[in-house]
C-alpha cells in the first residue's frame, strides 16, 4: 500500500517503509524474556543468583526490623554481578542502567533501586559479597568459562584431551583460590 507521507515541515516522500510508531502502547503486556537474545548473560546471571547461598545476607535482614522494605538481595546481587561483568561499577551508573539498558532493567525485574540504595547494599554487605562473587568465580572457572575476573560466555564447545600438565593439584587449587580471592578484594575495593 503506497501512499505518500506528508511531514509537519511540508515535504513528502511516495516510499513505504515498515511501521513506525514509538508511542504505540502495548495490547498485552511484554515479556521480559523476549527482550534479550537466548543465551544472553542477564539470563546467566539471573539463574547463578538462584544458586547462591545468600542466607548470610537474609541473616542480616531477619535482624532489622526497622525501615521501609528493602530490596529483595537476589536483585541487589544481581545487578552488582551483572555490572562487574559488563565492567559497570558505580551506583550512579548501575541505577541509571536500570531505566536506560534493557539487560539491567529485566535483571532488576522492573524496578529501579536508587543510588543510594545500591551502594549502602555493597556497604553493609561487603564482606558477604566478597564470598558470593569468589562462589560465583569458581563456578565459571570450573565451567570453563572464567579465567581470573575475565568472563567469556560465547558458547564454543571445545574437543578436550585431559593431560597431565594440565591437571590441578590440591595445593595449585588453594593458590588458584587465593588469587581469586585477592581479585575479588581488589574489584570490591575499586568499586568503593
Amino acid at each position: 500500500m503506497d501512499r505518500a507521507i506528508t511531514s509537519t515541515h511540508g515535504w513528502s516522500v511516495s516510499k513505504t517503509f515498515q511501521p513506525y510508531t514509538p508511542r504505540q502502547a502495548y495490547l498485552l503486556p511484554p515479556s521480559p524474556s523476549e527482550w534479550l537474545r537466548e543465551g544472553h548473560l542477564a539470563y546467566f546471571i539471573l539463574d547463578v543468583v538462584q544458586e547462591l547461598d545468600l542466607s548470610r545476607i537474609y541473616g542480616h535482614y531477619e535482624r532489622e526490623l526497622r525501615g521501609k522494605p528493602p530490596h529483595d538481595p537476589r536483585l541487589m546481587v544481581g545487578l552488582l554481578l551483572y555490572g562487574y561483568c559488563t565492567g559497570v561499577s558505580s551506583s550512579r551508573q548501575i541505577e541509571r542502567r536500570t531505566y536506560e539498558d534493557v539487560a539491567f532493567h529485566v535483571i532488576a525485574g522492573g524496578t529501579h533501586p536508587d543510588h543510594v540504595s545500591i551502594s549502602e547494599f555493597r556497604r553493609v554487605h561487603l564482606d558477604a559479597l566478597g564470598g558470593l562473587f569468589l562462589q560465583v568465580l569458581k563456578l565459571c572457572q570450573k565451567a570453563g568459562m572464567v579465567k581470573l575476573g575475565h568472563v567469556a560466555l560465547d558458547g564454543t564447545k571445545v574437543k578436550a584431551n585431559a593431560s597431565k600438565h594440565k591437571a590441578m593439584s590440591y595445593s595449585r587449587m588453594k593458590e588458584q583460590e587465593l588469587a581469586l580471592a585477592r581479585r575479588v578484594a581488589e574489584l570490591l575495593a575499586k568499586a568503593k
